[in-house]
């Protein structure tokens, strides 16, 4: 490993369902740190109450839980509203937008590490220049793998099996675990929970693109490893 080249050895883990890959991603984080039991973190998963919707908070309240060192940061301190017309967003807008704003209100009490703030591409290089890693919110129609034979689109997330219709949709978010870049290449380097066999590679300005889509709020969590 050299300045110009950092490729974190970070367990890929595939997700296991649908909605999988907003658990999948802290799975790996947390057994690149130190690996957790399948006991306890569905505990924590339990106590925290998390279901199919999980937003990026519940995740900064999962690494707190199992005592893991994070911070997470965002554009929205609490729900966007704009985001309740988004096909992503609308089916559980209305029941979530409430619990999630009160997370955000509870998260200093709780420990929860928050910041309103936007973040450079310098500053996730020399993080994981220092060995951590992030969880990142993307957009999905617009990540797109330069090592993977076929791109990936948004409708390789459906359940296998279920049938696409090729309505390509403006938004689809989905988490990644970045673990490396190349400077040389200008390539980032990250795990995509919807693979078990590759570390998954595209270049700067498609992850830049993908990350900072209406949509994202532009979430990142960074996860450190002196735990």
């Amino acid at each position: 490993m050299t300045d110009d080249v950092v490729l974190l050895n970070v367990p890929i883990i595939r997700q296991l369902y649908p909605l999988g890959w907003r658990l999948a991603c802290s799975r790996m984080v947390l057994k690149y740190l130190h690996p957790v039991s399948e006991e306890e973190f569905q505990g924590a998963c339990w106590d925290l109450k998390l279901t199919e919707s999980v937003w990026t908070i519940d995740l900064a309240y999962l690494m707190c839980q199992l005592g893991v060192k994070h911070c997470f940061c965002t554009q929205t301190l609490g729900v966007d509203k704009g985001f309740r017309h988004q096909s992503f967003y609308k089916k559980h807008f209305d029941t979530e937008e409430d619990r999630v704003n009160d997370l955000f209100l509870k998260a200093e009490s709780k420990g929860v590490v928050v910041k309103k703030c936007s973040v450079t591409i310098q500053e996730i290089e020399t993080h994981l220049d220092q060995g951590h890693v992030a969880i990142v919110l993307v957009n999905a129609v617009v990540l797109v793998c330069e090592l993977c034979s076929t791109p990936v689109k948004y409708c390789c997330f459906l359940p296998v099996g279920q049938k696409c219709f090729c309505r390509k949709p403006e938004y689809q978010g989905h988490f990644v675990v970045v673990c490396g870049f190349n400077r040389t290449t200008g390539c980032i380097f990250y795990n995509n929970p919807a693979y078990s066999d590759r570390v998954c590679s595209t270049s700067i300005s498609n992850f830049e693109d993908a990350r900072m889509s209406y949509g994202t709020d532009e979430d990142i969590l960074f996860i450190f490893k002196d735990s």
